[in-house]
């Protein structure tokens, strides 16, 4: 970095760094009542996420569904609760670290932060802002794109720029569905995952969070990357459809969500005969809620309950060598020119 040479009085200023920031979806702060509620309310306040008028949804998200749905969501979190907190926040913080350590230095620095909750997206620009990062890159940690979540964390972050009178430059990463590093990361996770199983699985779901399909129909892309990752899947590992299947998850509210839905298949598989089934959660790069406790615990339970005998809940990347390889390779490329 070229020495800054200032006029004698000058207060120093830190800059000419980059910054990176890793962005989830976000975590409560605790399983108890007001700590879901913040959280609930943040959550599905966004208009990203629940497209109705505000001065109609805030009156239902404000009454019945906040009144109610904290103790719910509560419970469910406590399941999967860790020493070190949230799940999802614990290996966020960990794919952040080990790539700050395999890549970062005094001008490259990397963090985290979540769209929802803490740490937030603000505070984190205003802290690699202070450690001098005049360029900023995110990356919104969803390999498929839906305005729900790639588009809703790009809002936030733009946001939170527009509160500052010094903006560092920007770049936001795409959504990476379909990319090379990410699908062989993919393979190997399920590869080594499989491998592990006292069982052979005669289906293997890739289960997706899902969206209402009202949003599909207006255009958002997340349907097509769910399948496309499937089928890139597929390919590099030689499956046959009838093995490999894309369903969605975690509908919330009365309308239709993407289709086929997987507790329902979970349901009905045992009565076609599959007996033996694996799934894996491609949209999450990390454990949490909805793959620890939607599917390791309630998928799980559905399954036997319809007849099924074996069933597995394959990890996701994680903080394993092969998403930290992904990691690398992505953020790499999006630094082009900036290192």
């Amino acid at each position: 970095m070229t020495e800054q040479i200032l006029p004698a009085g000058h207060p120093q200023i830190r800059q000419g760094k980059v910054g990176v920031l890793l962005i989830n979806l976000g975590t409560p702060d605790g399983t108890d009542y007001w700590s879901m509620r913040r959280y609930l309310s943040e959550f599905l306040s966004d208009p990203r996420v629940i497209e109705v008028p505000q001065f109609i949804w805030q009156f239902i998200l404000q009454g019945p569904i906040l009144t109610f749905r904290p103790s719910k969501s509560g419970h469910a979190y406590k399941q999967v609760w860790t020493e070190d907190g949230s799940p999802l926040r614990h290996f966020t913080k960990l794919q952040a670290e080990k790539l700050n350590a395999r890549m970062g230095g005094d001008d490259l620095i990397i963090d985290y932060a979540m769209n929802y909750g803490n740490p937030s997206i603000a505070s984190k620009i205003d802290e690699l802002k202070a450690q001098g990062c005049t360029r900023i890159l995110t990356v919104p940690l969803y390999p498929q794109y839906s305005a729900t979540t790639t588009a809703s964390v790009n809002d936030r972050t733009f946001k939170a720029l527009m509160e500052l009178r010094w903006q560092p430059a920007l770049r936001t990463a795409p959504a990476f569905h379909d990319d090379p590093a990410y699908i062989d990361a993919l393979c190997t996770s399920l590869s080594d995952s499989l491998s592990k199983l006292d069982f052979t699985p005669d289906v293997l779901l890739m289960s997706y969070h899902g969206i209402p399909k009202s949003y599909f129909d207006k255009g958002d892309p997340y349907h097509c990357h769910c399948q496309k990752t499937t089928r890139l899947v597929r390919e590099k590992m030689g499956w046959s459809e009838d093995f490999i299947r894309t369903t969605f998850q975690s509908r919330f509210g009365p309308q239709e969500w993407l289709q086929p839905y997987t507790d329902k298949t979970l349901e009905a598989l045992p009565g076609e005969g599959v007996k033996n089934v694996a799934v894996a959660a491609p949209a999450f790069i990390s454990d949490c809620l909805e793959t620890l406790e939607e599917i390791a615990m309630q998928g799980r339970d559905s399954f036997i309950e319809a007849g099924g005998e074996s069933f597995a809940s394959l990890p996701c990347l994680n903080d394993s060598a092969p998403a930290i390889d992904l990691l690398e390779t992505l953020v790499k490329r999006e630094l082009g020119g900036w290192i």
